[in-house]
């Protein structure tokens, strides 16, 4: 068998060689790595004090902290002697592949884009989105929309299902219509009925006296009676004023004897014999 002989005046040429290059790109990772964190609070500050609509912060200080990591990582290759040009053009290739497998992410990326550019709804809007999923938006995101519900879930929607959707922002013209209807039966004194459905809304705290509500017959049968109401609030009160008149008028309508039509049952008996 030979004998393994090492060079160790040729290895400690090479530690001696490389040893510089290690630190120095380890010193940039780390400083690099750090200024990407800082610049990303420092976006976020700047749109905070500049009153710049929240939508853009997430979006943004995402694209600030990738786009500087990125560019780090180009100059530790630069320092190992990697030509940068040929590693872009290695980079873009495999970006390509991956984008061809990444399809669908590259689609919400874009959708992303265009809600910031179009602005269907910003950060606080009350929505409905992505196939009937209702909720306050709290973050748009590079692929993602999320939302919190009334009762304080999260839900994450994709930002190419909200695109590729009816977008109804409830919000969006800063006082919003509640749709009331209530059934009543046939004998009832309509204007009574309605005298009551107006008391309540005058008593309640969420809307608006312009422009003021009104009770109208929506539909008539042998059966009953259907009463239709909408009175204005501000977007934010929307649920607070349907559930309060709900309640309410259920109430008052109970204590001023106004019932609702009440169900027949045909039952029809056949004789075999």
């Amino acid at each position: 068998m030979e004998n393994l002989t090492f060079d160790f005046a040729e290895l400690s040429k090479q530690i001696t060689s490389y040893a510089p290059k290690a630190i120095g790109a380890i010193v940039t990772l780390i400083i690099g790595f750090w200024i990407a964190n800082r610049m990303t609070g420092l976006v976020r500050s700047l749109i905070s004090k500049n009153r710049i609509d929240p939508t853009l912060t997430p979006f943004l200080s995402s694209l600030v902290n990738v786009g500087i990591k990125v560019m780090v990582l180009l100059a530790v290759a630069s320092m190992f002697g990697i030509e940068t040009t040929s590693f872009i053009a290695i980079f873009s290739a495999l970006a390509f592949a991956i984008g061809l497998a990444l399809q669908g992410s590259l689609g919400h990326f874009a959708s992303g884009v265009m809600l910031l550019v179009f602005r269907p709804y910003k950060v606080g809007d009350l929505v409905e989105i992505g196939g009937g999923k209702a909720g306050e938006v709290r973050e748009i995101q590079i692929f993602n929309t999320v939302l919190a519900t009334l009762d304080n879930k999260r839900i994450i929607v994709p930002n190419g299902v909200v695109t590729s959707n009816i977008i109804t922002n409830i919000s969006g013209q800063g006082t919003i219509g509640v749709e009331l209807n209530y059934r009543i039966a046939g004998a009832t004194d309509i204007d009574k009925a309605r005298a009551i459905i107006l008391e309540v809304g005058k008593s309640c705290p969420y809307i608006l006296t312009e422009p003021a509500q009104g009770v109208v017959v929506a539909a008539m049968d042998d059966d009953g009676i259907n009463l239709a109401s909408r009175p204005f609030c501000k977007s934010e009160h929307y649920w607070d004023t349907l559930f309060y008149m709900n309640e309410h008028i259920k109430k008052a309508l109970g204590n001023a004897s106004v019932t609702s039509p009440s169900r027949h049952v045909e039952i029809q008996m056949f004789n075999k014999n």
